[in-house]
């Protein structure tokens, strides 16, 4: 399967979880140790740099947290990161260097790569998103199916079994996700693509193209 694996899809070397992935052929395949290697990550982490708050929080130093946000652990916030007005991260959370968690946006069980933006008003659950990827206004991941069977991921005409019953979207390096956007469960985005505000994504999308619509699918210039 191209355009859908960790080497597809990721910079390793932009993420303090470069780790979990080794061994990992598809990132799916890393949500259900998120949370283990949290804690074991965690504590390793220097207290020049990070300071633990709370049972099995680490937040770096240098990172901006608004007193009104709310974390719960196991989660890691690097360095230089924000975490917005009202910002709700569930747990089994690592936020990468400069990303921003906006106000009102909701986070479980996901990693977010350095350098990401999900700003405003943005649901990410049981999803990786990659160095400098950016979640519109409003755009969400919707995790679980409607019918509550295990997700399967789409690709080439084909239909790759993840074993998952929550998987919400994997989105590679430099991803932009237009406002509104609903990426439902099983979505896959290549490197450097864009996705249409209003969207209703499903599948992969190939790397370096402008999801317009269902069948819609166009190289980028």
């Amino acid at each position: 399967m191209s355009n859908i694996t960790v080497k597809d899809l990721y910079s390793l070397d932009k993420t303090i979880a470069s780790s979990l992935f080794d061994g990992v052929t598809y990132p799916w395949e890393a949500l259900k140790s998120i949370k283990s290697f949290i804690l074991e990550l965690g504590a390793t982490l220097d207290p020049e740099k990070f300071e633990k708050r709370g049972e099995d929080v680490w937040i770096a130093k240098s990172a901006t947290v608004f007193e009104s946000a709310y974390i719960a652990g196991p989660c890691i916030i690097d360095e230089e990161a924000e975490v917005r007005h009202c910002a709700f991260i569930r747990g089994s959370v690592i936020v990468g260097k400069g990303s921003v968690v906006g106000n009102s946006t909701e986070v479980k069980n996901s990693v977010i790569f350095d350098n990401v933006q999900v700003p405003h008003y943005n649901y990410v659950g049981d999803s990786i998103l990659g160095y400098r990827s950016h979640m519109g206004a409003g755009s969400i991941t919707s995790n679980v199916k409607s019918d509550k069977t295990l997700v399967k991921v789409t690709v080439d005409g084909e239909r790759l079994e993840t074993g998952l019953k929550k998987f919400g979207a994997m989105l590679g390096d430099f991803v932009e996700v237009g406002c509104g956007s609903v990426l439902n469960p099983g979505t896959v985005i290549g490197k450097n693509s864009n996705i249409y505000p209003l969207s209703s994504v499903r599948g992969t999308v190939p790397a370096n193209s402008i999801y317009k619509s269902r069948g819609e699918v166009v190289d980028k210039r």
